[in-house]
């Protein structure tokens, strides 16, 4: 691991002999394998160095980026300026831009902002922005709001390599498309903001929107949504800004960084099976083992998948273990804003290749089951019909991206002060056919009724 600060000499591009030298005093990201952008200074001033380090296309990582910003700045378009660029000492290329101080992403701004008035407000700039963008030409093809910067009153765009440039401006259709892979960035929930930004968008444009342009802007937000799952799941399975993923020996897991920040992650794996019995033993099966635990001061519930012999674990190698599928069904719910407790890491043993044991670690959830929450005398008929209501909203928005429980009883529901929570995703399924999803629908539900 690199420790800051560190010197890095870079020699310029545009002059053979000149050598510059930076000192970085921080990572701001790393890809690992295609780049590093730290935090530096250079000659008293603060900038951005961002290394390419692909062993074949980091020349042209490099070339896409200067080119990015040279065409931004072109048309006119807010974006840090490149102040210069070449090869570092260990032969890797890099460019220095000028760092925009006092800035911060729009996806942090948000995820601090409480004030709706103000989180709408700049999500309104936001969209004027692109609107601005692709006025000139200028389209994104990794668009999500991280890729916006806030300074004061000021929106400029980063990721310049990530951008096509054309001669004309970009048409309705294609707007339309961005807009509504802008729009998955936020909750499934948020119908209004969403609908506000596409009407800021089409007024910044000069545009009015149509009754087809929102069935457009609705088609395409669905399949932006699928896409973005999908890409979000892959990540949760390699090691990225929020996940570690470790193989040692027998053992591979993957870990969210802030559920092991400050503790050695393969401590926790040496020692799981100890943990769980000392632990608050909630079930003690022939298939699983499961209880809640403290580690790393966080309160967790971890779930044991028992080995039962060759052919069980054969299966599960083939299938994939259920503590991985627990995994992904774990976050797929939570892209979808659909309550599951946190999924923080997953555990697999093997021997040789095949899975022996594997465990599901999640967030602890305070909450009643819906079974106790339904009979007990403190809760008014209100609070249990607001309750019902709620969980039928729940497996709505479940049907609607075509996901079924598949052991939907009253003790896998989870009442808290939030809402219901959904526990016990093993049976769950994503549905290719609406018409499956509804078969299942109903079995859940009539397996629902008669859980009394």
């Amino acid at each position: 691991m690199t420790e800051f600060p560190f010197q890095l000499f870079i020699k310029c591009a545009s002059s053979k002999n000149k050598e510059e030298s930076l000192l970085c005093t921080g990572l701001f990201r790393a890809v690992p394998g295609s780049r590093a952008i730290y935090d530096a200074m250079w000659k008293d001033t603060s900038v951005v160095v961002k290394v390419f380090s692909h062993k074949i296309k980091a020349r042209l990582h490099l070339k896409r980026e200067l080119k990015g910003l040279n065409q931004l700045q072109r048309r006119g378009l807010s974006s840090a300026r490149s102040l210069f660029s070449g090869k570092t000492d260990d032969g890797r290329w890099a460019i220095v831009l000028e760092k925009i101080v006092d800035s911060a992403t729009v996806l942090d701004v948000l995820a601090e902002t409480t004030d709706k008035c103000a989180e709408l407000d700049l999500l309104i700039r936001v969209c004027r922005e692109l609107a601005k963008q692709h006025s000139k030409g200028v389209l994104q093809k990794d668009l999500h709001f991280g890729n916006f910067l806030l300074a004061g009153d000021q929106i400029y765009s980063i990721d310049p390599s990530q951008m096509l440039f054309f001669r004309r401006q970009v048409p309705r259709k294609k707007s339309i498309s961005q807009l509504a892979l802008l729009a998955c960035c936020l909750p499934t929930s948020d119908i209004k903001s969403a609908r506000v930004i596409c009407e800021k968008y089409f007024e910044a444009r000069g545009w009015h929107f149509e009754k087809s342009d929102e069935a457009l802007f609705q088609q395409q937000l669905t399949v932006h949504r699928k896409k973005g799952v999908r890409h979000g799941l892959k990540k949760c399975l390699r090691t990225s800004k929020r996940f570690l993923r470790i193989r040692d020996g027998g053992t591979v897991a993957v870990f969210d960084k802030d559920f092991c920040r400050g503790a050695d992650p393969l401590d926790f794996t040496e020692q799981i099976d100890t943990l769980m019995d000392e632990g608050q033993v909630l079930k003690n099966g022939n298939t699983c083992f499961v209880s809640r635990l403290m580690w790393n001061g966080k309160d967790v519930v971890v779930k044991r998948y028992n080995n039962k012999g060759f052919i069980h674990s054969l299966r599960h190698t083939i299938k994939r273990s259920r503590a991985r599928r627990g995994w992904l069904h774990g976050h797929r719910l939570g892209m979808l804003t659909i309550a599951t407790p946190k999924p923080l890491a997953y555990i697999e043993q093997r021997r040789g290749l095949l899975v022996e044991k594997s465990y599901l670690v999640t967030q602890h959830i305070n909450g009643q089951s819906l079974y106790e929450f339904l009979r007990d005398d403190n809760v008014t008929q209100e609070q249990r019909s607001t309750a019902t209501q709620q969980v039928k909203n729940l497996l709505d928005k479940m049907e609607k991206h075509r996901i079924t429980h598949g052991d939907l009883k009253n003790l896998n529901i989870l009442v808290t002060k939030t809402g219901p929570v959904l526990i016990d995703l093993d049976g769950m399924k994503i549905h290719k056919w609406g018409w499956s999803c509804k078969v299942q629908k109903a079995k859940d539900l009539e397996r629902l009724a008669k859980d009394k």
